[in-house]
């Protein structure tokens, strides 16, 4: 009887790369003519593994002429991204629009809403600081709790717990950031009469790993059934630059660099691909323990660590719910 890890290892990392490919554009392809009616696919690319393969499958299966692809900057985007991005663009060969959308953020407050929360917890934040938030706790049992790192000019790091009141507003401030790359987005998909691909992989989709109304709002989700991993083999298979092939997962949310493990999910990438396929397959925590070299006790937190991402972030999923259904627009 195969271990979980054979499992992974043929299920997920040797799997079929140019038959995955081509049953996506082949599903996008009839997605685009029966379902959306859309003549073709917007994409906003950060230059990260997920908006590239996504937009190099739109390509794929429609043709670079019926592609146009967003380059979406703010103040605190890394310049690497910006210059993926770029390459990505010229790689595919897709017209394409840069927007930097920092002075509507300036305008509508989500500097100063952030700035002021931050400020509650360090009051010497000020201009030219920087700062991140980081999670701490799931794996160790406790319960999961968030820290503010922020950075001096001088280029010091100063770490503190944050109050829930300061996070939500935190978190609040920089999902604008997301919310308007989509409004813009939508723009161009209306002005052409295209569909937007929304570009969260497995890992993000299932644990919830996205804004309402921000980048979870799309027509068609092309690598949200792929785990993260066979994202990054995809983009290899595909052909895509070195540089985004090798590009560490970012938020690029905060001004600090920082990693997706650090401020949502319970371990890197690698590992957490591994924990929730074999959490969706029944693995025990004992199971889970030696596939990924850690504890039992340390299994059992990242089971439960899965389960309650699933639960907090239903609501991200749902449908707006009505008071009577309305049965001649079930969908």
């Amino acid at each position: 009887m195969q271990s979980f890890s054979e499992r992974y290892e043929a299920e997920v990392l040797n799997f079929d790369r140019e038959q995955a490919a081509e049953h996506i554009c082949q599903t996008i392809r009839e997605l685009l003519r029966s379902k959306l009616r859309k003549r073709g696919l917007v994409v906003a690319v950060s230059g990260g593994i997920d908006s590239s393969v996504s937009a190099a499958l739109a390509v794929r299966a429609i043709g670079p002429k019926k592609c146009f692809f967003m380059q979406l900057p703010e103040m605190d985007s890394a310049e690497d991204t910006q210059s993926r991005s770029s390459q990505l663009i010229e790689h595919l060969g897709v017209e394409s629009t840069q927007h930097n959308i920092a002075a509507t953020l300036e305008a509508i407050g989500c500097y100063d809403a952030r700035d002021e929360a931050i400020k509650k917890t360090f009051p010497e934040y000020t201009d030219g600081w920087k700062n991140k938030i980081v999670i701490k706790g799931g794996i160790d049992g406790q319960v999961n709790h968030f820290m503010l790192v922020v950075q001096d000019p001088s280029g010091n790091l100063q770490e503190k717990r944050l109050d829930l009141r300061e996070y939500l507003q935190i978190v609040a401030a920089t999902n604008y950031k997301q919310r308007i790359r989509k409004t813009i987005e939508y723009y161009h998909a209306d002005r052409l009469n295209y569909a937007v691909v929304g570009t969260p992989n497995r890992l993000e989709y299932d644990q919830g790993f996205f804004v309402k109304n921000g980048d979870g709002s799309a027509d068609v989700k092309p690598i949200a059934h792929l785990y993260k991993t066979q994202v990054y083999a995809l983009a290899k298979h595909l052909g895509l630059p070195d540089s985004i092939c090798d590009a560490i997962p970012t938020t690029d949310t905060y001004s600090l660099p920082q990693g997706q493990d650090e401020f949502y999910f319970a371990l890197p990438y690698q590992e957490m691909d591994k924990a929730l396929w074999a959490h969706n397959h029944g693995a025990t925590a004992e199971e889970l323990a030696e596939m990924l070299g850690i504890s039992e006790d340390q299994a059992k937190f990242v089971k439960q660590d899965i389960d309650n991402k699933r639960k907090t972030t239903h609501y991200l999923h749902a449908k707006p719910y009505l008071i009577d259904p309305i049965a001649e627009l079930d969908l």
